[in-house]
């Protein structure tokens, strides 16, 4: 396959990691709603001696604030989500997808979150690097199983993949087939299966673009054209046969196609963990 250099205008967003401040944000929303209040507070206490205030302005402030409080809020809640929601919904009525569902895993740290999924019956992972970066254990949350703690085993941050196994848990896992190689077809239609935004368990679908080189990278890496927001780090993309192909990491703004995901082929985690 041909690999294409990528232009140096093109935007590589490296961290899919789920990073929100509750607190800070609680905070935000709570400052606009003060003065608001503060505003209403002295328009009562002063009543300036005009005609009536006309109440079609009145609806138009409101809506106003309405959507300035809205604007402090996370991307949850742009529009774009409300549509890989119903897609997750129409996909998740597949026994296919419900049967991926169940290996793919929340990975938390203290400070966020991102996603990884079983390849094996007893319990072992494969996340993003940088999803885990400076952590021994990290905590993992199957859909069924529940909460478990797993430790850290390998990691490889020039390909950002991280192996974790989940400790003495003595429970059979769900886990995903890995293809042998990465292989597909031109533009072929994939699944992948993460835990962005805040869901959990989102399935959607992309579409094969095929390989790009990036600066900073020995190896070429996958572009898939889908729906990826922070949360995405550590998906699995798998074939219509059931086989994972590679691991979503990253976003690209392409030149050429747009905003792009960008995903680390399966063939490197046998070259560098299983060799």
């Amino acid at each position: 396959m041909t690999h294409h250099k990528q232009d140096e205008h093109d935007i590589i967003d490296e961290d899919l990691y789920e990073e929100f401040d509750d607190e800070e944000l609680y905070e935000l929303v709570e400052a606009e709603r003060q003065k608001a209040l503060n505003r209403a507070r002295e328009e009562r206490h002063n009543p300036k001696p005009k005609r009536p205030f006309p109440k079609w302005v009145f609806w138009i402030i409101a809506m106003a604030m309405v959507l300035n409080i809205m604007a402090l809020l996370p991307q949850t809640f742009a529009l774009p989500v409300f549509d890989f929601i119903k897609t997750s919904a129409s996909l998740s009525s597949q026994d296919d997808i419900q049967a991926y569902k169940k290996a793919v895993a929340v990975v938390e740290t203290e400070d966020g979150r991102g996603t990884g999924f079983a390849i094996s019956q007893d319990g072992k992972l494969i996340t993003n690097h940088h999803v885990i970066e400076g952590q021994d254990e990290v905590t993992v949350a199957f859909p069924d199983e529940g909460l478990y703690r797993a430790e850290v085993i390998q990691t490889n941050p020039d390909i950002d993949l991280a192996i974790l196994q989940v400790i003495d848990s003595g429970q059979s896992f769900p886990h995903l087939n890995l293809a042998k190689e990465t292989t597909f077809k031109d533009h072929e239609n994939v699944y992948f299966i993460g835990n962005p935004l805040r869901f959990q368990g989102i399935a959607n679908e992309g579409e094969v673009l095929g390989y790009t080189e990036l600066s900073g990278w020995e190896e070429p890496v996958l572009m898939i054209k889908a729906p990826i927001y922070n949360g995405n780090s550590g998906s699995p993309v798998i074939r219509h046969n059931g086989q994972v192909i590679g691991v979503v990491f990253a976003t690209l703004n392409h030149d050429d196609k747009g905003k792009v995901g960008l995903v680390v082929p399966i063939d490197y985690y046998y070259k560098y963990f299983e060799h």
